[in-house]
C-alpha cells in the first residue's frame, strides 16, 4: 500500500495540486494532509480523486474548521486506520507519544523521518508552499508486510520534474504495526 502525504500547503493550492497529482501518480491509494491547509480549494481538489484522504487542521486553518463536515478534515491529532496499520497524525508536533504505527506530523516547514527501535515512525513530508525555500515537498509511505519504506519529493518551484530520494527502509518490528 502507498499513502500520499503533504503538509504545510498554506495558500498555495497550485502547488498543493501539483504535489498530489505526483502522489497520486506515484501509487498512492490514500491521501494525507498534515495541516495549514490555507484554502478550501486544497480539500476539494483531494476530495475530487475519488480515492481516501484524511486531513488535520493547522493553527492557520481558523477560517476552514466550519468546513469539518464537508471534507474528511479533523482536529488534531486524530486517529484512523489504513490497511490495519494506526496512524496519528497532527500539525503540530506537540503530540509525539508512540500511540500509533505511524506518527504523521507538520508545521516545522523540515522534512523529517524517523523509524524507532519498536518499529514506530515519525513523520514530517515538509512544506509543500515553498515558504522557507525555493522547494516543494511531500513524501510516499510505501507499507509493506515486513517493511515500511519512505520516499521525499521535492520539486524546485521554478521545475517541472519531481526528485525522489528514498529515505528510510526500516522493518516493521512494533507489535501494533
Amino acid at each position: 500500500m502507498i499513502v500520499g502525504i503533504i503538509s504545510d500547503t498554506h495558500k498555495k493550492a497550485g502547488r498543493a495540486m501539483k504535489a498530489v497529482d505526483m502522489l497520486v501518480e506515484n501509487g498512492a491509494r490514500h491521501l494525507i494532509h498534515a495541516g495549514d491547509i490555507g484554502r478550501e480549494e486544497t480539500l476539494a481538489y483531494m476530495d475530487g480523486l475519488g480515492i481516501p484522504y484524511t486531513a488535520v487542521l493547522g493553527n492557520n486553518d481558523k477560517k476552514l474548521e466550519h468546513l469539518q463536515g464537508r471534507y474528511n478534515l479533523f482536529k488534531e491529532p486524530h486517529y484512523f486506520s489504513i490497511g490495519g496499520i494506526s496512524f496519528k497524525l497532527m500539525h503540530h508536533p506537540w503530540f509525539l507519544s508512540p500511540d500509533a504505527d505511524v506518527v504523521i506530523f507538520g508545521h516545522t516547514h523540515k522534512f523529517s523521518c524517523e523509524c524507532r527501535d519498536d518499529g514506530r515512525l515519525y513523520l514530517n513530508p515538509g512544506e509543500v508552499c515553498a515558504r522557507n525555500k525555493p522547494v516543494s515537498e511531500a513524501a510516499l509511505l510505501r507499507v509493506e508486510p515486513e517493511i515500511v519504506e519512505v520516499t521525499h519529493c521535492q520539486r524546485r518551484i521554478k521545475e517541472s520534474a519531481w526528485q525522489y530520494n528514498k529515505i528510510l527502509q526500516c522493518e516493521r518490528v512494533s507489535a501494533n504495526v
